[in-house]
């Protein structure tokens, strides 16, 4: 699919031959782990697969990147995407900003010209509240009892600084006074959240009378995406009050919906990444306490139960995740409700047991960060403890309450699709009921049935772009690296022949572009239109030796194909004749036919040179 087409808006391809020019791929990738010259490329350990012989290699002489061992590769923009697990347009940005080039955006329809006007505003309104709410805390009288009480709770002013802590004064108008001072107008304000009107007039100029701040006397954390834009705020309460709730969040807007973001993954995710493993806990100062002391991979979803969104999100970082919520029947409850959405999204999943009335934060200042890694090494697989929290709550003693549990846990470990996984968890839970394994499984067979499949149907399947035949990508590597091959390729009737031929979407694709084989940012800025698995394919033919002799080499592998369409056409026009039932004419007509397709096969069967296609 065309990255460039695939958003409402587009990065002009000008500007990304632009970009591609301005990043040296070796000086990009060596910024983020050293690379050592092997010959006339460089090489380092793969960062996208566990190996121990360096099999990723980077050419600055194309300007490309490829793994040996996993087969990741493509240009810097894909680096860059895979790396820091951004999308296309926020790649581009990044190395934009590295090279010091302005982007001007092409943009589609009116609609989509609203919709981006509207995303870049209330952006701009965030990350102005965030940096005013913070000045609050910061600088202001009036944030002193929050810069108190965040002491207490060991965030000291470096830390509210790299979290961009802030306090929202306990006033009816403080933040909308401030934000229409700024320019801002009613329809932004309530667009962002910030705001709140007591009618349904949300178009007229706000008035403190029908309008008023949703965060009021609360020490504000902002939330932000993947990427660190500020799209929403978590305000705490200071002060307890009867009837308020102790967190509240900005309601969804168009930059924030809660179930799609993961607070503090944007600081977070390298250390995930190499860690393989995501520790969830609950609050903002949960996630900040344990970053600052040391134990990075952590996130806290919007709530306190994972989403299918926030599982498939953190699926792109690792494969484990440690649960490591209250250990209240709230924090209980939370850990069960989040399974579902991690099973679906095959994670190993364990729960950290602490102690009655503590939680991360308290933990961690009080034994440290080395005591805290050893709960989290310590951490047991999460079918044990919730067989056991189920089981330590019923009276095995009584058939009904034995017969409700093996449902209850039935019904959970029906959705589990790792078979030896699920066959540890029906003996683990079989036996701790006391019932025959046959009869637990019967009960998940049950189950399975009424989700309307069977136990072993549901599988997962990674699909590469499959490699095109030898003689075509031959004809690829040609056509992506040598202008006369390519030269040669377009002066024959190319897409009359391919679009015969099976499996050459992919040189029909590199003949109709207008990339430069000489010239590596056209050939990554190509790139920059190819599906991952296409650009993995591409990058690995750029690392292969060219032929000696190009020319006659390409059209050696040309006269194949055009002699292999020729022969299933010729083979056609010989069964076709065999048909009973054929008119002279048709006849006549077919045997015209078969003498032209077989002076044909002999223009092909010349020596290199002989002839044209």
């Amino acid at each position: 699919m065309d990255k460039l087409a695939s958003f409402p808006v587009a990065i002009p391809s000008e500007t990304i031959e632009q970009i591609a020019a301005g990043n040296d791929i070796v000086e990009v990738i060596g910024s983020y782990f050293p690379l050592k010259r092997a010959g006339a490329n460089f090489k380092a350990l793969c960062p996208f697969h566990q190996e121990k012989t360096p099999s990723f290699m980077v050419s600055p002489s194309r300007q490309t990147f490829h793994c040996f061992g996993c087969g990741a590769g493509g240009s810097v923009f894909r680096f860059v995407m895979e790396y820091e697990h951004v999308d296309f347009p926020a790649a581009v940005r990044k190395l934009a900003a590295r090279a010091g080039i302005s982007i001007v955006e092409q943009r589609g329809a009116a609609d989509e010209d609203r919709q981006y006007e509207t995303r870049r505003k209330l952006l701009k309104l965030h990350a102005e509240a965030a940096e005013w709410f913070h000045e609050n805390l910061t600088k202001r009288e009036i944030g002193e009892p929050a810069r108190k009480y965040l002491k207490r709770r060991g965030i000291t002013g470096e830390i509210a600084k790299r979290w961009q802590l802030g306090y929202a004064p306990d006033e009816w108008d403080a933040f909308g006074s401030w934000a229409r001072g700024q320019g801002y107008d009613a329809r932004e304000l309530v667009a962002s959240g910030l705001i709140k009107t007591k009618d349904d007039d949300q178009t007229s100029n706000l008035n403190p009378r029908t309008s008023y701040d949703r965060f009021r006397g609360r020490i504000m954390f902002p939330i932000c995406n993947d990427v660190g834009e500020v799209i929403a705020f978590s305000g705490r309460l200071l002060k307890e009050e009867e009837g308020a709730a102790k967190y509240l969040n900005s309601p969804e807007t168009p930059l924030f919906r809660k179930g799609n973001v993961l607070f503090g993954l944007h600081k977070s995710k390298r250390a995930v990444i190499e860690a393989n493993c995501a520790i969830v806990c609950e609050g903002q100062l949960d996630l900040i306490s344990l970053f600052e002391a040391g134990i990075m991979n952590v996130v806290a979803p919007q709530g306190t139960a994972f989403t299918e969104t926030q599982a498939r999100i953190l699926k792109r970082f690792a494969d484990e995740v440690v649960l490591c919520f209250d250990s209240d029947a709230a924090g209980a409850k939370a850990a069960e409700r989040s399974l579902d959405a991690l099973l679906e999204n095959d994670f190993i999943v364990r729960v950290v047991e602490l102690p009655p009335g503590e939680d991360p934060d308290s933990l961690v200042r009080r034994d440290g960060k080395e005591q805290f890694e050893k709960r989290v090494a310590n951490a047991r697989d999460f079918f044990d403890y919730w067989i056991e929290r189920e089981i330590a709550s019923i009276d095995l003693t009584s058939m009904g309450a034995k017969i409700q549990a093996a449902r209850n846990l039935a019904a959970t470990v029906s959705r589990l699709r790792d078979p030896v996984l699920r066959g540890e968890v029906i003996n683990k839970a079989s036996a701790r009921l006391g019932v025959a394994p046959a009869d637990f499984e019967s009960l998940l067979a049950k189950h399975a049935r009424a989700a309307g499949g069977s136990l072993d149907s549901i599988t997962t399947e990674i699909r590469g772009a499959a490699s095109p035949p030898h003689d075509i990508a031959m004809l690829c590597l040609l056509a992506l690296r040598d202008v006369d091959a390519r030269n040669f390729l377009h002066a024959q009737r190319w897409r009359e022949i391919l679009e015969q031929v099976p499996d050459t979407d992919i040189l029909i694709r590199i003949l109709e572009s207008e990339l430069k084989p000489d010239d590596t940012a056209s050939l990554n800025a190509f790139m920059a239109t190819l599906s991952p698995e296409e650009e993995r394919l591409i990058s690995s033919w750029l690392m292969q030796k060219m032929p000696a002799a190009t020319e006659t080499v390409v059209e050696r592998w040309w006269q194949g194909t055009c002699q292999s369409v020729v022969r299933r056409r010729l083979d056609t026009a010989k069964n076709q004749i065999k048909v009973s039932g054929l008119s002279p004419g048709e006849v006549l007509n077919l045997q015209k036919q078969i003498l032209d397709l077989q002076e044909q096969l002999h223009e092909f069967s010349r020596p290199v040179g002989g002839g044209d296609a």
